[in-house]
């Protein structure tokens, strides 16, 4: 049947035979019947090369261009990141499968740990797909020149960010710099490759400053509820005239709707590891609890009674309100354990100075939690009782261990949901500096990438500053490294390898601004009355 045919048939205008032969060849049925699918697909798909047939096509087009045509090598391509099995290839096919170009992807040290730095390298497109046109004739609808280039480009750099790099780069012929300009690529400097000029560039990722983001209305938010001097925003704030730390944390609805046992969990997790950053030691929980109904509520206080017992530490009281939408929020207490003379001192997140090291100390054990991959790692659910007091205890253990105090660090946070980097530019600002984060020297495990972990909430994890030779703390069966430092400025800067430091957060992440003068000594009175 022609498509005039088909055309009398649905009760349309027939088209002249003339016109018919200019067009392009007819669709599917199902497009003349207004699927509307077929006219916005796209004229080039990018996929993984997962096949040795497409691989094989994509490196006989890099010989034939990098080789034979360009004359960039003499024999071959080929390197040592073709052979590391972590490289991805993408190749861009058209509608009947044929490969129209390439591209590769890799971590930038061959053999070497993932730390989130990877390249882009061996561009390459036919030479009939490089005007917007996949074969003789017509032009598909592929835009100017370069268009499978750029869906190539394009395409390596969202796979690039979801593989959690935070460093991408490619060494690009001086003749395509402005392409990649375009795309949004910025020139770092001069480079040669195989004797002919090419240009660094970089793709900007802003991974970390996004996650960080949702700290930076809290300056105008809460301006004029500042608590006591020498605190901003810490995790906990000291009770005027006792030796108490007060903390308090809301989980977000959606998490509690979706797994309400582990959000009953993590109210008391997050505000044990908010008073382990103050030095404290949790004595007493209430709780907030609002639930659709009785059986929900239930569930989301068997995960909160599982965790009061795990850290040891009772729940004293609370609201539980039914009949509305899930929430739950947890107010913790904690006591700061005397030092010598008779004070009790917490430990600031404001209270870095410039020169001194910066340490993570993180619970590498678990994996991801069900539902929120490369958000949440669940180190702590598998962990024993003890295993988990000796890490929520460690700054506090810390002070009972030297009357001194020479094993605290100056400055301390527990990793929120900002992630590592973020809560280190968190530290950072309340400490009047910046901060430069070794990537390479954080502790990761195997199973995160580097874009997640420094982004996720880890379960347990300290970011904390002290003066270099102070001991590490010691937290149980957690890790710590010394991976940084506190500089003049602002924001936060990645470290890699090769010594190169980017920009993670530009400035400040909450707008607190830094701590002023020193934290004070709280007093340490009698126990006080009503908690254990």
């Amino acid at each position: 049947m022609t498509m005039p045919d088909m055309l009398e048939l649905l009760g349309g205008r027939a088209v002249p035979e003339a016109r018919l032969a200019r067009r392009q060849p007819m669709p599917d049925v199902l497009a003349i019947l207004g699927d509307a699918s077929y006219p916005r697909r796209p004229p080039v798909e990018v996929s993984p090369a997962t096949d040795a047939e497409s691989l094989a096509r994509y490196r006989s087009l890099r010989r034939s261009v990098f080789v034979a045509e360009q004359g960039l090598f003499d024999r071959d391509d080929r390197d040592d990141f073709d052979d590391d099995p972590r490289t991805v290839a993408l190749v861009a096919r058209d509608h009947e499968g044929t490969v129209l170009g390439g591209v590769r992807l890799h971590p930038a040290i061959p053999g070497e740990p993932d730390v989130g730095w990877w390249l882009g390298s061996r561009l390459a497109v036919r030479p009939s797909s490089r005007h917007g046109t996949a074969r003789p004739g017509p032009p598909a609808r592929m835009g100017t020149a370069g268009s499978v280039g750029r869906a190539l480009v394009r395409a390596a750099c969202a796979y690039a960010e979801d593989a959690g790099v935070l460093r991408f780069e490619a060494s690009v012929q001086a003749s395509s710099e402005r392409m990649f300009r375009r795309l949004g690529w910025e020139s770092v400097r001069p480079a040669e490759l195989a004797g002919r000029p090419h240009v660094l560039m970089r793709w900007p990722i802003r991974r970390i400053a996004a996650a960080a983001a949702g700290k930076a209305a809290l300056g105008e938010l809460v301006a004029g509820l500042a608590g006591p001097s020498g605190f901003v925003g810490d995790d906990g704030a000291p009770v005027p005239g006792s030796d108490l730390i007060a903390a308090c944390d809301a989980i977000l609805p959606t998490m509690v709707e979706r797994d309400p046992e582990w959000a009953g969990w993590c109210a008391v997790l997050v505000n044990m590891n908010d008073l382990c950053a103050m030095g404290a030691v949790g004595v007493g929980l209430l709780d907030a609890l609002g639930a659709r109904d009785a059986s929900f509520a239930a569930r989301v206080l068997a995960g909160l009674r599982r965790a009061s017992a795990a850290y040891d530490v009772p729940v004293l009281g609370g609201h539980t309100q039914l009949g509305v939408p899930a929430a739950v929020a947890v107010t913790a207490l904690g006591r700061v354990p005397s030092r010598a003379g008779g004070h009790a001192r917490p430990v600031p997140g404001g209270g870095g100075k410039t020169g001194q090291e910066i340490r993570v100390t993180v619970d590498l054990a678990g994996a991801w939690r069900p539902g929120f991959p490369g958000q949440q790692w669940d180190s702590t659910s598998c962990r024993s009782p003890a295993e988990l007091q000796a890490m929520v205890r460690c700054l506090a253990d810390s002070s009972r261990s030297r009357a001194g105090g020479g094993v605290r660090p100056s400055a301390a946070k527990d990793v929120s949901m900002a992630g590592i980097a973020g809560t280190l530019g968190m530290l950072a600002e309340a400490s009047g500096c910046g901060a430069i984060l070794d990537v390479a020297r954080v502790p990761r495990p195997p199973e995160a990438s580097a874009g997640d972990w420094l982004t996720c909430f880890p379960g347990f994890g300290l970011v904390t500053a002290a003066w270099v030779g102070t001991p590490l703390p010691a937290a149980g069966p957690a890790t710590s490294s010394a991976c940084g430092s506190l500089i003049a400025g602002a924001g936060v800067r990645l470290r890699w390898p090769d010594g190169v430091e980017t920009v993670a957060i530009g400035a400040g992440v909450t707008g607190l601004g830094a701590a002023a003068g020193n934290p004070g000594e709280c007093e340490a009175p009698g126990p006080m009355a009503g908690v254990p």
